[in-house]
């Protein structure tokens, strides 16, 4: 049984509903208005229903940010060059990011993962070295990769998580991308599996004017009409107009979910490779959460479609796991909401029913 077949048949096909109903009830019955903390509660007692108790801890937080370049830039659809990408990754490990900083202040450690950086790093560089290729090839004229390539930059993500898990149990994971030009795959993978227009999921990526995002749309969209993905094929998808590090985050998720740890996945990159790995096991969105809602046209497509809620929306449109950053604190304050905040029979309150 090959590492993505294993991975997908451990994923359990529910959370505990033991654990989650007796976080609802208590919720229910803690000394303030019924529901008054608003998607906090929820979120806890999904967390609860994850962990299978009430009173969970989240000491060991993990981000990855997997790395992969695209072909496709050739389409002039980035205002960064591919370069940019490498560059990028030896920020990531000297720890000088946007989202190392925000890691650093939610007591999370960040690790890039070079997936598909067409380049080639010193062995001896803290990231996870798990290239596939140097870049996908531009899928405008050809596919973004082979789909045995596409189940290897899976199966990277779930080596990523195994070996993180090793060393020390992962707590909670988040989930962040680095790859000029990967929002143009990443709308092109939510418009083959939702079927809406182009036009309504593609957004300006790096800031690029109204003439670079005609283009883009028209790259995205010869892109489809060439390869004609099916929606019922999530390998297809990846491997006809995906990205390495896309298939990258769907594997940790995939990894995670397998070992009952919760996810945040971050922006639209993403939330692309959630919506990949939800689409090969739906279990897998038993585990997930969304960080943030970013300003790129097609996230929200991609929450509908996961049917998630974002926690915050404080438009951003960076990516590298800074939204997942952030919202590891209000799932960290989650848990001491279920745990901490008293009942009224503790506190000794009656009639309130």
């Amino acid at each position: 049984m090959s590492l993505l077949d294993h991975t997908l048949s451990s994923i359990r096909p529910s959370i505990d509903e033991d654990a989650l109903n007796a976080a609802r009830d208590r919720l229910a019955n803690q000394a303030k208005p019924a529901g008054s903390l608003g998607m906090m509660e929820e979120i806890s007692a999904r967390l609860a229903g994850i962990k299978g108790c009430i009173d969970v801890h989240l000491k060991n937080k993990q981000i990855v940010t997997c790395a992969g370049d695209h072909g496709v830039v050739e389409e002039g659809v980035s205002l960064f060059p591919s370069e940019v990408t490498p560059q990028m990754v030896y920020n990531f490990a000297a720890n000088g990011a946007s989202v190392n900083v925000i890691a650093k202040h939610a007591h999370a450690e960040v690790t890039a993962a070079d997936i598909g950086v067409a380049h080639d790093f010193e062995p001896d560089l803290p990231i996870f070295h798990k290239k596939v290729r140097h870049g996908t090839a531009n899928f405008t004229r050809e596919p973004a990769m082979t789909r045995e390539e596409a189940v290897l930059s899976i199966e990277a993500g779930i080596e990523i998580i195994n070996e993180l898990n090793q060393k020390k149990a992962v707590d909670i994971l988040g989930t962040g991308d680095m790859g000029i030009g990967n929002t143009t795959p990443s709308s092109a993978i939510i418009a083959a599996f939702s079927g809406i227009e182009v036009e309504k999921l593609t957004g300006r990526g790096t800031g690029i004017d109204d003439q670079t995002l005609a283009n883009k749309i028209r790259v995205i969209q010869r892109g489809l009409d060439l390869h004609r993905p099916d929606p019922g094929d999530p390998i297809g998808v990846l491997s006809k107009v995906g990205g390495l590090e896309i298939g990258g985050l769907a594997g940790l998720v995939l990894g995670a979910a397998a070992k009952g740890i919760p996810v945040i996945c971050d922006g639209l990159i993403s939330t692309a490779g959630a919506l990949i790995a939800c689409e090969l096991a739906p279990a897998a969105k038993n585990y997930l959460f969304a960080s943030h809602r970013s300003v790129e046209a097609g996230h929200v497509y991609m929450h509908e479609h996961l049917e998630l809620e974002p926690l915050v929306d404080l438009k951003f449109r960076l990516g590298e796991g800074t939204g997942a950053a952030v919202c590891m604190e209000l799932l960290d304050l989650s848990t001491r909401i279920l745990a901490d905040i008293k009942t009224f029979e503790e506190v000794g309150i009656t009639n309130v029913q």
